[in-house]
């Protein structure tokens, strides 16, 4: 993820010739479309600006079944570009705007009244006291937390603060093969597994095309890839397996079809641009939920 000013992004977004497609976004954002998407129980809690691309925002999640919990800024919405390579991978150029303008007071524990799980992501860590201050309002709340790594660098650059957060406060922990060699220092997956559940409930490691590992205390789940098609795109991938394993959980479902479930929506966001499943996906990935 690059960081850049709204200039810079309006300036990069004019010498692209493929006209984007603006849809809402962030990892966290992801999570709860997809989980409003699958018939959950969803609310979103940031801040936006008062413009265009703000309210555009509010009202998609809306129509997606999440319910919003939005505070205002000065500050434009911030902004993602996603630029797609033709091998499937993305660069991120990022502009914060509003997002960096949340404060920790502004985060109580209403905003996460009734959650079974609160769903936090890693790039979070970079404001380790807007961090502090969502872990304690969840738990005040009365949630489980789960924490996805987000990415090896937020890892490598939050090591001070990140392993006394999972200690301490998180319950469900996610992780992709390089973010938990950059947590655990292990390469070989059986270690890496479990050195990430080592203090919490439910560890996942996820690697890739060959599936994921779920462990809760001494029992490993091994889950399968769903899918054959190749990757048109890879945003939002972990995002949305978060959405189905965490809607499997609270619903109840075995780790085994709630990690299927959570690699199926893995594999429909990938068979298209941007990390917005279309309506057949969804209904392939909801057959899922019959089986």
């Amino acid at each position: 993820m690059t960081l850049v000013d709204m200039p810079a992004l309006e300036k990069i977004l004019t010498q692209v010739s493929t006209k984007p497609i603006m849809v809402p976004g962030g990892s966290a954002c992801n999570t709860a479309v997809g989980i409003g998407r699958l018939g959950g129980r969803a609310r979103f809690v940031g801040k936006r600006g008062n413009d265009d691309t703000g309210q555009f925002f509010q009202n998609t999640l809306v129509e997606r079944g999440v319910e919003p919990f939005l505070m205002t800024s000065v500050l434009p919405t911030g902004r993602v570009l996603s630029i797609i390579t033709p091998d499937a991978q993305r660069t991120m150029i990022t502009y914060l705007g509003a997002s960096a303008d949340t404060q920790p007071e502004e985060i109580t524990p209403e905003c996460f009244t009734d959650s079974a799980v609160v769903h936090m992501e890693g790039y979070l860590l970079f404001n380790p006291d807007l961090m502090t201050a969502s872990l304690k309002a969840a738990k005040n709340a009365g949630a489980l937390i789960s924490l996805d790594l987000a990415s090896f660098t937020v890892v490598e650059q939050s090591k001070t603060i990140l392993h006394d957060i999972i200690e301490q406060h998180v319950d469900i922990l996610i992780a992709n093969e390089d973010e938990a060699l950059a947590y655990t220092g292990f390469k070989d997956e059986a270690q890496a597994l479990a050195r990430l559940a080592l203090h919490v409930d439910i560890a996942v490691l996820k690697v890739g095309a060959r599936g994921s590992f779920i462990q809760r205390a001494d029992r490993v789940s091994r889950i399968p890839a769903q899918g054959s098609g190749t990757a048109i795109d890879t945003t939002g991938a972990g995002d949305l397996w978060a959405s189905g394993f965490l809607y499997g959980l609270v619903n109840g479902y075995a780790h085994g079809k709630s990690g299927e479930l959570a690699s199926a929506c893995g594999y429909e966001v990938c068979q298209v641009v941007g990390a917005d499943i279309p309506a057949d996906g969804w209904i392939r990935i909801k057959k899922k939920l019959e089986e």
